[in-house]
């Protein structure tokens, strides 16, 4: 990888060995799926490319690109990226404040929105956008959006339309010659970091970070222009944002799909893709579904599908005891486990390729007759979700990575996925495991992960004093507490900050929602738990005095503290007082509000619990209230 490397000269070169190859897949009025070369594509986007230029598009600006998947969306970002302008992406499922305070943050003169739905939420922000000249909307109805004096509206037909004129009258070599005066370390994009803070930070991806990445997943999962991604995350996601760029780089294709059930499984059927890119929620949905189907059958059938569940799972750990695909973070003589695992491997194989046939076979066919693996990221991947597909033998990859890396770290490799950990961090990347006292830790021993790559980012756009926090010297402090094995495996243990992942890959800031919370007089204290679940459920400190007063008003007797929260007219209280704080209208999405609670018997404590500052030590409370935290996802 050279530093003048970007994503344009990559898909150039694609386009002149591979031009005649699917690159994407889109869906047409009757549901079916037309192929689009790369060549077409490419022409597509020198002529989108002109367009922005004569829309006054330059070298260094910052160009909104406000958007759910669609076709259009990867050719205005190469667009963009081709004439050195950077994208500042997001869905349309993001609030007006939060689109109107990224582009105006971002100093965007130019946005794309996806319709005029969302070219409206930004035109209601306007006064705020002084820089704001013209939106560009991908599906416009004519009479939909009314024109505002100092904002220009077009519709992206016109503007490829346009784009087709100007490269009639274009010299041929120009758009190559703007691409080559491209470099590595030009910004690709800067994308904000979701959050309730009002204030989501602007993350500086280079050119160089997805170049790096590109080059080294080729080995990990071997792909080639056969291949076809079925895509169903958020298209300005950083994992799926990679992933475009990966496919794009092997000549692959890609075809975007929704992450429900239903349209899912009809497009793999009709496409029959090699791989899918998913968050663990989409790869629990279909365990919760088949589970589902089980327990609506006869006795008989529950009780043979439970016994070659087992033997699944059994057969799977002894295979990969075998193949030496265990986690070695105590060191271990695979030579042993060989011995150990053949016999009882050879004796449950008749009965796990039964179990095959009988079980899971319409649950593999369902994935299509070519299906590889699903590479699974934006959170961890729940061990009993793991251990049911590899019973099926269904392969997941499980991944690891921050937006801050653009984001890929580590992925399990394809020709021998290690269960139980996210693979190996790619080659070339420097990384170190530090102790709490700063001591560098070697394997087995818990630690803070931090990395050095060309990968990481530039920064946080205009915003020093977070950058510092983080990046020092090029190493970036990840915030994550790792386990390695003795091979190089590891293992995410948790999140020293404070950020909730959840199993959608959604990121939730709690702070801002504990301290919603605890604006209520009958709640002291709260905290907010969730990580790599559906959703986010909290422990609650009651104001005992208050909630004394509610009980005797309400005649409630009661012995002492754990007598009282557990009143049903109680449970009924902190329900009303949760929801009717934490909602849509305070401006929480749906992914931030509480859906489950555990009252506490008691406060968190002084110097135990919580500092002497009041400032909650999570991973204590975690570990005192596990089991109400637990009882919480049951």
């Amino acid at each position: 990888m050279s530093n003048d490397d970007t994503i344009p000269k990559r898909v150039r070169s694609t386009v002149n060995r591979f031009g005649n190859c699917a690159v994407q897949w889109i869906k047409n009025r009757n549901d079916e799926y037309d192929p689009v070369t790369y060549r077409e594509m490419w022409t597509a986007v020198e002529e989108l490319a002109l367009a922005c230029r004569e829309l006054g598009v330059r070298r260094g600006d910052h160009v909104g690109l406000m958007s759910d998947n669609r076709g259009e969306w990867l050719l205005t970002d190469l667009a963009l990226l081709s004439i050195g302008a950077a994208d500042v992406p997001r869905g349309s499922d993001s609030t007006d404040q939060e689109i109107a305070y990224i582009l105006a943050h971002a100093d965007c003169k130019v946005t794309f929105a996806e319709d005029d739905n969302l070219a409206r939420k930004i035109l209601h922000h306007r006064d705020n956008l002084p820089q704001l000249h013209t939106i560009v909307v991908f599906d416009h109805d004519q009479s939909g959006t009314a024109d505002d004096p100092t904002i220009r509206i077009i519709p992206f037909s016109h503007l490829a339309s346009r784009g087709t004129v100007l490269r009639s009258e274009t010299s041929p070599g120009a758009f190559d010659e703007e691409i080559d005066t491209g470099s590595g370390d030009d910004v690709a994009t800067i994308l904000y970091t979701s959050g309730t803070t009002g204030e989501p930070k602007g993350v500086l991806l280079p050119h160089r970070s997805f170049a790096f990445q590109i080059d080294r997943v080729k080995n990990i999962l071997g792909l080639d222009e056969t291949d076809i991604f079925l895509s169903v995350l958020p298209i300005w996601h950083s994992f799926e944002r990679a992933v475009e760029y990966i496919v794009l780089g092997y000549a692959a294709s890609i075809a975007y799909s929704r992450p429900i059930g239903k349209i899912m499984l009809a497009d793999i059927a009709r496409l029959n893709p090699t791989w899918m890119t998913s968050v663990p929620r989409i790869w629990e949905s279909i365990y919760s579904t088949v589970i589902q189907k089980v327990s609506k059958e006869s006795p008989l059938k529950r009780v043979v599908f439970q016994l070659f569940l087992s033997i699944g799972i059994a057969h799977a750990h002894l295979r990969n005891l075998f193949r030496g695909l265990v986690p070695n973070f105590t060191k271990r003589s695979r030579l042993f486990d060989r011995l150990l695992s053949a016999i009882p491997l050879l004796l449950l194989a008749p009965l796990a390729s039964l179990g095959g046939r009988l079980v899971f076979k319409s649950l593999k066919n369902r994935l299509g007759s070519r299906f590889v693996a699903g590479v699974s990221g934006g959170g961890a991947l729940p061990p009993h979700i793991d251990r049911f597909f590899q019973a099926a033998g269904i392969k997941l990859l499980e991944g690891y990575g921050l937006t801050e890396t653009g984001p890929i770290l580590a992925v399990r490799p394809e020709s021998g996925p290690v269960p139980g950990t996210v693979g190996r961090l790619l080659p070339d990347i420097e990384f170190r495991v530090v102790g709490e006292g700063g001591e560098i830790l070697g394997p087995n021993q818990k630690g803070v992960l931090f990395v050095r790559s060309p990968q990481v980012m530039l920064g946080y756009y205009k915003k020093p004093d977070e950058t510092a926090q983080v990046l020092n010297d090029g190493w970036l402090n990840t915030g994550d507490l790792v386990r390695f094995s003795h091979d190089g495996d590891f293992t995410v243990i948790g999140r020293v900050k404070e950020t909730i992942v959840l199993l959608g890959g959604e990121n939730v800031e709690p702070t801002p929602i504990e301290e919603t919370l605890v604006q209520s007089e009958f709640i002291e204290q709260a905290m907010v738990v969730g990580q790599d679940q559906k959703f986010l459920g909290a422990l609650i400190v009651p104001n005992f005095d208050r909630l004394a007063e509610y009980a005797c008003l309400n005649q409630l007797s009661f012995a002492d503290h754990t007598d009282l929260i557990d009143h049903d007219k109680v449970r009924e209280l902190f329900n009303g007082e949760i929801h009717g704080l934490v909602n849509h209208k305070k401006g929480f999405k749906s992914f931030e509000q509480i859906f489950r609670f555990a009252v506490l018997p008691r406060s968190f404590a002084a110097g135990e619990e919580i500092t002497l500052t009041l400032k909650k030590k999570r991973d204590v409370i975690t570990s005192r209230f596990r089991k109400e935290i637990e009882a919480l996802y049951r």
